[in-house]
């Protein structure tokens, strides 16, 4: 929808312990003592990881993590992002729902303009800057430099030495001093929640995961993972898992895009999103929204026709990987039929695909 927008549920209560505030978002759960400031150090040059496993060298600079209070995070970070260059790498972090690793992280390998990126950060506002699920930024390489607000609203800014005086004096602005006792939420037992507003009967308003999909087309963002491995958190090697996949195809006509989801089982996230496609491409649903006609599958063989190339593009939206457990649930809840649970995986193997709309 054209003119959809985020909108904050005024349901939610925002917590405090004396003048400081928290984010909506995140909120402790015991007494906490927050304390704006900022905390620095030196980091000599060494590389930083990128999606292939290989290192970028990054300078020697200095990083500065800075607590402040909710009400003055969006205009502290409109002052630091404004030490970014006029082209930057967007990043985006957020709390998935992968079984095997806590936070999705995105990166661009794209240059995009600043005045594109702070286009979406306006747009999505109360999403980034409040809610407890999310942490974005961006980085240059030539000058470096380094934004980001993390899901607890704490900037991590990384600068030259050249550079240093200049953060020095925007941190000076906003009455922010360098203390060893900064604290923000995270200082604390708390909880994190998302704090949109979204129901079903309101299209013009985003879910967290529709702004995602769009951050990622805006951005540019690709999971900064490795697509050919399939690792946890702690760089084990899982071997054949079940993933959940949402796929989009965007047509080559003034049609809406379409959606489908495929529950599969394969060695690595390239493999899954193939997967995933293949099976939702054949739906009858499916072949139908392409060819604008009503299927005619053989009786023998159902999905055997060949999918229509009508689609320009097909973009996985979201490949978040299940335990056997959740496999066997979601399978048994979507069936009016005892299902047999899945106790050994095969690799390539569809275990749930359906057309989610529209047509």
């Amino acid at each position: 929808m054209p003119n959809a927008r985020c909108q904050l549920d005024p349901a939610i209560t925002r917590h405090a312990a004396g003048d400081f505030q928290f984010p909506l978002g995140v909120y402790p759960v015991e007494p906490a003592s927050p304390k704006a400031g900022y905390t620095s150090a030196f980091e000599s040059a060494d590389g930083g990881p990128g999606a292939d496993g290989e290192f970028e060298e990054w300078p020697d600079r200095y990083v500065f993590d800075i607590v402040v209070s909710a009400s003055r995070v969006r205009a502290l970070c409109r002052a630091l992002i404004g030490l970014l260059p006029l082209r930057v790498f967007p990043i985006l972090d957020v709390l998935g729902n992968d079984a095997y690793r806590e936070i999705d992280p995105y990166v661009s390998y794209d240059l995009l303009g600043l005045d594109q990126f702070m286009d979406s950060v306006r747009a999505y506002a109360d999403f980034l800057f409040e809610d407890g699920l999310v942490g974005f930024g961006a980085m240059s390489e030539e000058p470096f430099c380094y934004f980001f607000l993390d899901e607890h609203k704490i900037a991590t800014v990384r600068v030259e030495p050249a550079v240093k005086e200049r953060l020095e004096k925007i941190l000076e602005a906003f009455d922010l001093h360098e203390t060893a006792d900064a604290a923000g939420v995270d200082a604390t037992a708390h909880e994190h929640r998302s704090i949109l507003l979204a129901p079903d009967d309101r299209p013009d308003l985003l879910s967290p995961p529709e702004i995602v999909e769009r951050l990622r087309d805006r951005w540019r963002l690709l999971l900064n993972t490795d697509p050919d491995r399939n690792l946890d958190e702690e760089g084990k090697d899982l071997g054949t898992t079940a993933w959940r996949c949402v796929v989009r195809f965007d047509a080559d006509d003034d049609r809406p895009p379409g959606y489908g989801e495929a529950i599969v089982a394969a060695e690595c996230l390239r493999d899954a999103e193939e997967c995933a496609i293949e099976a939702v491409e054949r739906l009858p649903e499916a072949r139908n929204y392409l060819r604008n006609t009503p299927p005619k599958p053989e009786p023998d063989q159902p999905h055997a026709a060949e999918p229509s190339d009508a689609w320009t593009e097909a973009v996985p939206v979201a490949s978040d990987r299940l335990t056997l457990d959740t496999l066997n649930e979601l399978l048994s809840s979507g069936s009016k039929k005892k299902v047999r649970p899945v106790s050994d995986l095969d690799p390539g193997k569809v275990y749930l695909a359906i057309w989610l709309g529209p047509g």
